[in-house]
């Protein structure tokens, strides 16, 4: 066949003079280059540095907004700092810097009610410590926020302070830490409210063993200014320091019904009236009233 008649059977086939020749070089190039694509190792490409991290915020009107906390904290609404009422972590109150930690039955009473906390800070704040306020609040009323129980007496709360000791003592309390004037329920509902007579409470027992170490009792225990609480400050250093054998009713000067109204009789002694003490609160009735 002659090559113009080659090149027309190609025509008449539809492939250009040499296409066939052009094909496999392009089906060579192809081949090769699948090869090397197979032949190359993987590789996974990363973006620069980790991703953006997505912090949500409330955007609406009206809801709050919310911040990442940079450090500590803890969740649940539990707060990351564990110490005491001036968040110092020692444990310590800012006013009168007494203790707010206690020990002992009475004190575990004091706490156990949903206002044991705030009580235990107002003995720090007053400078007592808080197992002589809880040894007074188990021994007036086993803490129980109880109101008046007759007419004979205004005594009331979980302290059953009456009437005129409670206002002169949460003034006092004030005069001696400002800073709790605006905490505190004001007037005479503050004394059925257990965390502002604590106040109350504690400045009277402050108070209490200030009048004993300036009579000269060293160190006053619960026992020694618990004479003066419940009964008035007639005698104190007397009963403060009376044998158990003495009559107490010659120190205290009750009448028989005030006698029967706490429990005693003319022939009480005072070792009797003090055991009826330790047995209430146990070894509370020896510890130092004063935190500082």
């Amino acid at each position: 066949m002659s090559a113009r008649s080659r090149k027309t059977v190609c025509l008449q086939n539809g492939s250009p003079p040499g296409g066939r020749r052009w094909l496999w070089w392009v089906v060579r190039a192809a081949g090769v280059l699948a090869a090397h694509a197979a032949s190359a190792d993987p590789q996974v490409i990363l973006p620069q540095g980790l991703p953006v991290q997505v912090k949500p915020t409330f955007t609406e009107p009206g809801l709050p907004q919310f911040t990442f906390p940079t450090s500590g904290g803890a969740l649940l609404g539990r707060s990351a700092d564990t110490g005491g009422g001036n968040g110092s972590g020692d444990g310590s109150t800012s006013a009168g810097g007494g203790s707010t930690a206690g020990s002992g039955d009475a004190y575990n009473t004091m706490m156990a009610q949903s206002w044991g906390s705030s009580t235990a800070t107002a003995a720090g704040a007053m400078g007592i410590s808080a197992t002589t306020l809880a040894a007074t609040c188990v021994m007036e009323s086993n803490c129980q926020n109880v109101g008046v129980a007759g007419s004979t007496s205004t005594a009331a709360g979980a302290f059953q302070m009456i009437n005129t000791t409670y206002n002169a003592d949460i003034n006092g309390a004030v005069a001696y830490d400002p800073s709790i004037a605006g905490t505190i329920v004001s007037g005479s509902a503050g004394e059925m409210d257990p965390a502002t007579e604590a106040y109350a409470a504690s400045y009277e027992l402050r108070q209490d063993a200030l009048q004993l170490e300036n009579a000269g009792v060293n160190d006053p225990t619960v026992e020694d200014v618990r004479a003066i609480y419940q009964f008035g400050s007639k005698n104190d250093v007397q009963v403060a320091q009376a044998s158990d054998s003495d009559n107490l009713e010659s120190y205290i000067n009750l009448t028989p019904a005030q006698l029967s109204a706490n429990g005693l009789s003319a022939s009480t002694t005072v070792g009797q009236w003090r055991q009826t003490i330790a047995n209430k609160i146990g070894s509370a009735a020896t510890q130092s009233v004063r935190s500082q």
